[in-house]
């Protein structure tokens, strides 16, 4: 403990700012605007209000500031999917790893809501109006949902993970699907496959649909026929979408999967079937997560930077929050192929 602190007496409780203003010889202002990082006080009054900060062992007021600047110093992590995809995929948990490091010199409090159905939807929307939070970073957008459209009529600053349409209006961090599938799907043919199939995700989401755009250029590049069977980003989806390839196209002998989690499914069925990987055919996934790498064999993926991309979403929110007028900047992020045994 401190001398000064022993002179105010064991019982005088927390330090106060007009105490510190005392002992720095300044207004209680002048604090406020130390504590608050105002350029508009000289480097002399600043050292002598931190000196007395030391001293005293003053603590800010979160709650008081955060009032007064009309804030909540905190953050909504809004993902509108069921909590089973939530824990399942290692999508999000990457998504939130990014977000946390990016908010973590900040005082912004990060708050995670799983919205699975419209009752969630409600409860959220009543809370969002109550201006419990400064900004929204929204990640697993579809195309129907009106989450989006809630956020700008609350006047909410938004940033969304993957873009809904080529235009998107709001902030957007995304990868960039389509050049990674195309990628994928070259290698695959470059290592001679000539019956290539995809198990896409759900096309009511944008980045889906680029990778299915990516999956038909290098097929068109190469002269080959299209062969797709749709999915849902879950293992159970890529199991069914495999059952119905080889069902239809037996004799296929490359898979290109738009998720690692829906390979998995489709690896399962392809044992089943008594096919071996790669030799009998080979199987590409996208996100290059755990998944691709402790599969047995090893499988091939699509690399997108997916803790790069939640702290990007941070550091963009972050700046339209203090924005005077949003610039809802797009940003899309490389993708890499990762080459393993799979292919």
């Amino acid at each position: 403990m401190t001398a000064a602190r022993t002179a105010r007496g064991r019982g005088a409780g927390r330090p106060t700012l007009e105490e510190v203003a005392a002992r720095a010889g300044v207004g209680r202002g002048t604090v406020s605007r130390v504590i608050n990082g105002s350029p508009r006080v000289s480097d002399e009054t600043r050292a002598a209000v931190e000196a007395a900060v030391a001293e005293l062992g003053y603590v800010p007021n979160r709650a008081a500031r955060a009032l007064a600047a009309n804030r909540a110093d905190a953050i909504a992590l809004v993902v509108p999917e069921p909590e089973a995809r939530f824990f399942a995929e290692p999508y999000f948990s990457d998504i939130v790893r990014g977000v946390s490091a990016a908010l973590a010199d900040t005082e912004m409090q990060l708050l995670l809501t799983l919205v699975g159905g419209d009752r969630e939807r409600r409860r959220l929307a009543q809370y969002l109006g109550a201006h419990r939070v400064d900004g929204v970073l929204l990640v697993s957008v579809h195309a129907d949902d009106p989450l989006p459209e809630l956020l700008e009529q609350l006047g909410i600053p938004v940033v969304i993970s993957g873009r809904r349409r080529e235009d998107e209006p709001l902030a957007s961090v995304d990868s960039d699907n389509y050049e990674g599938a195309r990628a994928a799907v070259a290698h695959l043919v470059a290592r001679g496959r000539r019956s290539i199939a995809t198990i896409t995700g759900p096309l009511d989401v944008y980045g889906a649909r680029r990778r299915l755009d990516g999956y038909r250029a290098a097929l068109a590049e190469a002269g080959l026929e299209e062969l797709a069977a749709h999915g849902d980003f879950t293992e159970e989806g890529g199991r069914r979408a495999m059952t119905e390839l080889l069902e239809r196209a037996p004799h296929l002998d490359a898979v290109f999967a738009a998720s690692d989690v829906m390979a998995s499914g489709a690896r399962q069925i392809l044992r089943e079937a008594g096919r071996r990987i790669p030799d009998d055919t080979a199987l590409v996934g996208f996100d290059d997560s755990a998944i691709a790498r402790h599969m047995d064999p090893p499988l091939t993926s699509v690399r997108q930077p997916i803790e790069e991309m939640g702290r990007a979403m941070a550091e963009l929110l972050l700046t339209e929050i203090t924005a005077t007028e949003p610039a809802r900047p797009s940003l899309v992020l490389p993708t890499e192929l990762v080459v393993r045994a799979s292919s």
